[in-house]
């Protein structure tokens, strides 16, 4: 997969650009806070329908403005797609793909496949449990649309029935209804449950071998599924919380309590690992995501680095860089120097000041 070209009107610090990448390496360079990571941003919004940054839609249009568009082409074996997207103040999102409309934003997932990394997600075995589940979904996400499907529908059903845990206190006849929303917490969980133990499983066949190749076959790396609950026992468990439930008006069992523990020689790297340990685990579970959406979708996802190699070490930069094979990769950084003395390859280079992008020659 490749994104061809990319079109912002009223995006956060621009007002009007077109940017068309080479399907190999581009690199976009300049000064912090000139609107870099505002290009990655968009792309990842294309195939995710949402911000990295966590931004609602409101806060990426520009100052002023009432909308944004997001224009892009990309070529999937051999397939275009146009994917459009205005983002409104007031209203949800509007997406078309080959200018035809869809009614929901989860139609688009699957089409453009992007794999994001970023100083962030450098943090993500030292970070809470919800940052692992999000890398979690937002993989599944994208390449399966059943679990997309329990996942949407599972988290409805959890802030419904906090809704009714929460309105208890003033209307106690309701308490038998809470056993339908825990029926169809059970149903939708223990298809979460499911698929995501079938992940940690492909992912631990991935990630081995790529944090083997990075520390030189030191370190043996094993992720584990933390499972709140599993699918047998899972209704009883949650009858036997219950009392907790009512009293704190939040529901406690289930897979949006779940975490993954990562492990480096049977030894916790969240609590005992090194920085450096730390690193390699995250840039391997990032490595093994292009893995495992190339196995699940027959397709090389879009690779987007957002400052991250001034976050890696020599060997750690040079492993990401010459492994990246043919996938199209979009490279945010202040400087090209690293590039340049180390010879690797630049297809496209872009300077970006002010909200202004200007295409440079890098020789």
């Amino acid at each position: 997969m490749t994104i061809e070209y990319l079109e912002l009107s009223n995006y956060r610090n621009y007002d009007e650009i077109h940017i068309d990448f080479s399907p190999n390496t581009n690199i976009f360079f300049g000064d912090n806070a000139q609107g870099k990571t505002n290009i990655l941003e968009s792309v990842y919004i294309t195939g995710t329908t949402k911000s990295h940054r966590g931004s609602h839609d409101s806060e990426i249009i520009s100052f002023g403005k009432d909308y944004g568009v997001i224009r892009a082409l990309f070529n999937k074996n051999d397939v275009s797609y146009k994917i459009g997207i205005q983002l409104r103040k007031e209203k949800r999102k509007a997406i078309s793909i080959n200018e035809s409309p869809i009614k929901k934003a989860a139609d688009l997932l699957g089409i453009v496949n992007v794999v994001l990394f970023s100083p962030e997600d450098l943090q993500i075995i030292k970070s809470g449990p919800d940052k692992r589940r999000r890398f979690i979904d937002m993989i599944l996400c994208q390449v399966d649309k059943e679990y997309l499907f329990s996942l949407s529908s599972y988290n409805k059903i959890v802030d419904q029935r906090n809704k009714l845990l929460k309105s208890l206190k003033n209307n106690t006849d309701i308490k038998d209804t809470l056993e339908i929303w825990d029926d169809q917490l059970v149903r939708y969980g223990s298809d979460i449950i499911r698929k995501r133990k079938e992940f940690i499983e492909k992912l631990n066949e991935k990630v081995y071998p790529i944090h083997s190749s990075l520390t030189g076959n030191d370190d043996k790396i094993d992720i584990i599924y933390d499972c709140n609950t599993d699918s047998e026992g899972y209704k009883e468990k949650i009858k036997e919380n219950l009392e907790k439930d009512i009293r704190f008006k939040s529901t406690s069992t289930g897979p949006h309590r779940d975490d993954i523990k990562i492990n480096i020689k049977d030894i916790d790297v969240k609590k005992f690992g090194s920085q450096g340990q730390q690193r390699t685990a995250a840039l391997s579970l990032k490595l093994a995501e292009i893995e495992i959406i190339k196995e699940y979708t027959g397709d090389t996802p879009i690779l987007l680095l957002d400052d991250v190699l001034s976050e890696l070490d020599m060997n750690r930069q040079k492993y990401l860089l010459e492994n990246l094979g043919d996938t199209q990769t979009i490279i945010t950084c202040t400087g090209l120097d690293e590039f340049v003395n180390n010879r690797f390859e630049i297809n496209k280079c872009f300077k970006v000041s002010r909200g202004s992008i200007q295409e440079v020659n890098n020789e």
